[in-house]
């Protein structure tokens, strides 16, 4: 008999850690969810494989979706760093773009994660053009990045003016400084980012190097905990931009890491919706701390060439496009001075937790409002970590916080939470269709996390969605993106000439070239891909313009030729903006490669319920529901248990170990082939 060999994918949030496993010896999967642990998340990670796991030593692969990163940049909680830069330009990290943190008015701070007394400078000097005017002491150089470490820095990024268009006195100050720094943690701007735009490419590298020894010692510790339970096999982590990479490329591009797990949650989106016949999908992550949406339009999701963390916390490299607000299912719900319901952005997370936890938060959370309201089993919560949920605590915490200030009774208040969290979800999904063009009756909501599927009737009917899609596994859906992820690695690199004056014949070889050296990081990570692509991009604009396109391009073995991508340019600007400026030179700002390994697929069939019941067969029981200020008597049923085709109206609740299901009353679930629940509106 085979020895089984497992896949497994793991997310960890803010609250909880979710296990996805895949047995490729007899095609199952199974699932798990446990709390996340503060301090070090890695305890919670090999704690949940070993709930499903005896023996690591038949784990093949791990692959990881991190917050880590994350949360060191949103908590300022990143290493102490230093930068060493060109004369003058020290405080290009502060000034920023001159935006502002809030709107309208003048209130606000910023405070650079790089204090500005270590922030020093060299004397060099390299031209716009790449002329090196001056070249660099390597002297001074050492000189200043001992003064750094002797003050306490743990890591430094070199950062010199222009060095997009020659790196050669980077380079030179970059080795001159791994001589004498006491650790592995130096970044190279212009390896991090070989692009235009110098505080762009400043903040991406200081950021990488802030990250650096934190995302480092996090999976130093992971590497060992697996060690020591017998684990062999290959460690892979997920990248904001969807794809995969080595645990040796993670400690050396940590920044890469940002937004990883939820990244994670629309790739396995993209693959459920793709199995099942959807090409446009709302993606609705909801979490204990957050709520994230993306859209997949064409089957597609979209990539912003850049993305900022908070305030002044500039990311530029590829990330899906994911928008993020504090509406998860421990957001604290409060009233303010001015006697309006607050519901968030802080979070209860997962220690202490909602009051129904009974672990010492006496504020009440959205998870609270929807214990009340009935739609949370208490006697079944979640994640393993309790025996039961405390509903009386959470209508205490309800009526001292927000019914009584507000004059409302109970009920009547733990509704208001949900609707105004509901309403903060709308927004969110506005904002990534309607604000861009497209008509949300067209897409369907896949809503997931632990709470997701608890919101996806009201977030059908108040935004106006065609219907949902929910999948076999919500609650560990971002765990399954780790499992199905490809690996992909970027790269840029600024070209800046106008298109007349670029030998194609030269551009093109340089691509190739570039990829061919990208390529080379798949094969270090020892992982077998079903096929590998290419993928080439040019950001091209108008002459005068600031704004680029991105135009799709193949290098066929004959060679780029300038008409060739005359007519690419042409046709991506027509598809933006509806005509041309005819007349106008074009020019060619950067090339993008991206090298993408396809990892084996997984068969979505596994999820099919081959031993199902008809709908009857699987209710358990009822329970009152409280909607739109009404009670409602509503069916509870074991949702794995659901047969193909089995239908159920609502009001409804599908329990499950890692989520509930709630069907509004005028909606209606059907099982599809896949296990996935189709809820529409009913006719």
């Amino acid at each position: 008999m085979t020895k089984p060999a497992y896949v497994i994918g793991v997310d960890v949030g803010g609250t909880f850690t979710d296990v996805f496993i895949l047995d490729e010896a007899n095609g199952t999967v199974s699932t798990t969810k446990v709390p996340s642990t503060r301090g070090d998340q890695s305890k919670g990670f090999v704690e949940g494989i070993g709930r499903k796991v005896d023996d690591f030593g038949l784990i093949s692969t791990v692959v990881h979706g991190t917050t880590v990163g994350t949360n060191a940049l949103l908590e300022r909680k990143g290493a102490r760093t230093g930068i060493i830069t060109t004369e003058g330009f020290r405080d290009v990290l502060e000034m920023r773009r001159r935006d502002r943190p809030t709107t309208w008015g003048l209130k606000g701070s910023f405070t650079p994660v790089v204090d500005r007394t270590d922030r020093v400078e060299v004397n060099e000097r390299v031209l716009a053009d790449g002329l090196v005017l001056q070249a660099v002491d390597e002297a001074q150089v050492k000189t200043q990045a001992l003064a750094l470490a002797d003050a306490g820095c743990e890591a430094v990024c070199v950062f010199f003016i222009n060095g997009y268009a020659n790196s050669d006195n980077e380079q030179i100050a970059v080795e001159a400084v791994r001589s004498v720094w006491p650790n592995a943690y130096v970044t190279s701007a212009t390896e991090i980012l070989p692009e235009i735009r110098e505080f762009e490419r400043l903040s991406t590298a200081t950021l990488n190097a802030y990250l650096q020894p934190v995302v480092s010692s996090y999976l130093d510790r992971l590497e060992t905990g697996l060690a020591k339970k017998g684990f062999g096999g290959d460690i892979l982590i997920v990248q904001s931009n969807g794809g995969v990479m080595s645990i040796d490329t993670a400690k050396r591009y940590p920044v890469r890491t940002a937004l990883s797990g939820p990244a994670a949650g629309v790739i396995a989106a993209t693959a459920i919706a793709k199995a099942a016949g959807f090409d446009n999908i709302i993606t609705c992550d909801m979490g204990g701390t957050s709520f994230d949406v993306s859209l997949i339009a064409g089957g597609e999701a979209a990539l912003a060439a850049q993305t900022a963390i908070d305030f002044g916390m500039v990311v530029r490299t590829p990330m899906i496009e994911i928008t993020t607000i504090g509406a998860g299912g421990g957001s604290i719900a409060s009233v303010d001075k001015s006697g309006l319901l607050q519901v968030g952005p802080e979070s209860a997370g997962s220690d202490p937790g909602p009051v129904c936890y009974g672990l010492g938060n006496d504020r009440p959370t959205v998870t609270d409002a929807n214990v009340v309201l009935g739609r949370i089993n208490p006697d079944r919560p979640i994640g393993g970590k309790l025996d039961r949920l405390d509903v009386d605590a959470a209508r205490h915490a309800i009526k001292v916080h927000i019914a009584d200030p507000l004059g409302l009774g109970i009920e009547a208040a733990a509704e208001a939470i949900l609707k105004l969290a509901n309403a903060k979800m709308a927004g969110a999904i506005r904002l990534v269709s309607i604000e861009k063009g497209h008509d949300p009756s067209k897409f369907a909501a896949m809503p997931f996390g632990g709470g997701g599927s608890l919101h996806t009737g009201a977030l059908i009917k108040e935004v106006g969605l065609g219907s949902a899609l929910v999948p076999r596994f919500p609650g560990v859906t971002s765990a399954l993106g780790c499992v199905v992820a490809d690996m992909r690695h970027d790269r840029v690199q600024t070209v800046n000439r106008l298109l007349d004056q670029i030998d194609a014949d030269q551009l093109g070889a340089e691509m190739e070239r570039v990829a061919n050296d990208t390529e080379k990081l798949l094969a270090s990570a020892g992982v077998a891909f079903a096929a590998v692509d290419r993928v080439y991009e040019f950001d091209m604009l108008y002459l005068g313009q600031t704004h680029t396109v991105s135009v799709p391009v193949t290098i066929p073995k004959a060679g780029l030729t300038l008409e060739a991508i005359r007519v690419d340019f042409e046709a991506a600007y027509m598809d933006t903006y509806g005509r041309l400026l005819d007349g106008i030179p074009m020019r060619v700002m950067n090339y993008r490669i991206a090298v993408v390994g396809r990892r084996p697929q997984l068969d979505m069939s596994v999820f099919a319920p081959l031993d199902g019941k008809p709908a009857d067969a699987c209710r358990t029981g009822s329970r009152t529901v409280y909607v739109d200020g009404q009670s409602h008597e509503a069916g509870i049923y074991e949702r794995l248990d659901l047969e193909i085709g089995a239908r159920i109206a609502g009001p409804a609740l599908l329990e499950q170990a890692d989520t509930t299901i709630f069907v509004d009353p005028g909606l209606a679930a059907v099982v599809d082939s896949f296990g996935n629940l189709i809820i529409t509106p009913v006719e």
